[in-house]
């Protein structure tokens, strides 16, 4: 059981370029609640957000451009090249976008929450959700679609999917996988699946509850031997009056 009361959460996680946010949108379109840990990531350091100012005072203004904001290509290009700047950012960011994971799973109306976070295992968001979900791809298309989709030259590409722990060790620890090679109807098809096993697996609790309710109801102790029941009233039957 998850740590969010009446919530079914799920992490949804894979490695850059696996196909998260397709899944996502997937969940989304099937009922769920979609929080974006990216989408998040990048509202922490607009301006006047809390990560802005500590940003910029730890990688200089050359990460800002020239309408104020933080270029994410310009800050990628550090953090991807050294991990230690990737491992100092993520301190830097993560408990503000744990807390905001927090709060806006607890205000959620819907019953079903999905988290996306690239980095789910790395932190104690893991331990907290219900189950984990992975989606997975081949590294060549993973390949194809940096450099297709996100317009990134094959070195930089290659960069960033090094500088990532292994898929394996996600895969490793997933309660579903999604396979996400094929075209979009096939992972439709997968996603369509694991949700109907969400919705058989909280019939078979409640049924589970309602058994455990209904054993754990019992008769009141008979009387002892040689006592007799308290006289019945001798009031008047209540009689209903006809119309």
């Amino acid at each position: 059981m998850g740590r969010w009361q009446n919530k079914y959460v799920i992490g949804l996680t894979g490695n850059i370029a696996m196909g998260k946010s397709l899944v996502l949108q997937m969940l989304q379109h099937l009922g769920a609640y979609t929080i974006d840990a990216d989408g998040l990531a990048h509202q922490v350091m607009a301006p006047n957000a809390p990560a802005y100012k500590p940003v910029i005072e730890m990688f200089g203004r050359f990460v800002v451009n020239p309408q104020g904001q933080i270029d994410r290509n310009r800050l990628g290009a550090v953090v991807f090249s050294h991990p230690e700047a990737l491992q100092a950012l993520e301190a830097m960011t993560h408990p503000i976008i744990s807390a905001a994971i927090d709060t806006l799973i607890s205000r959620a109306k819907h019953q079903v929450v999905v988290v996306e976070a690239i980095k789910l295992l790395e932190g104690k968001l893991a331990d907290g959700v219900d189950a984990i979900w992975v989606v997975d791809s081949s590294a060549e298309k993973q390949l194809e679609r940096l450099i297709t989709k996100r317009k990134l030259p094959r070195e930089e590409a290659l960069k960033r999917i090094n500088v990532q722990n292994p898929q394996g060790e996600k895969l490793a620890r997933a309660d579903v996988v999604i396979r996400n090679d094929g075209k979009p109807e096939e992972t439709w098809a997968q996603v369509q699946r694991a949700w109907q096993n969400i919705a058989q697996s909280k019939r078979d609790d409640e049924q589970a509850q309602a058994v455990t309710t209904v054993k754990s109801w019992r008769l009141p102790p008979a009387a002892p031997r040689g006592t007799h029941p308290a006289p019945r009233s001798r009031c008047a039957p209540t009689r209903f009056r006809r119309d």
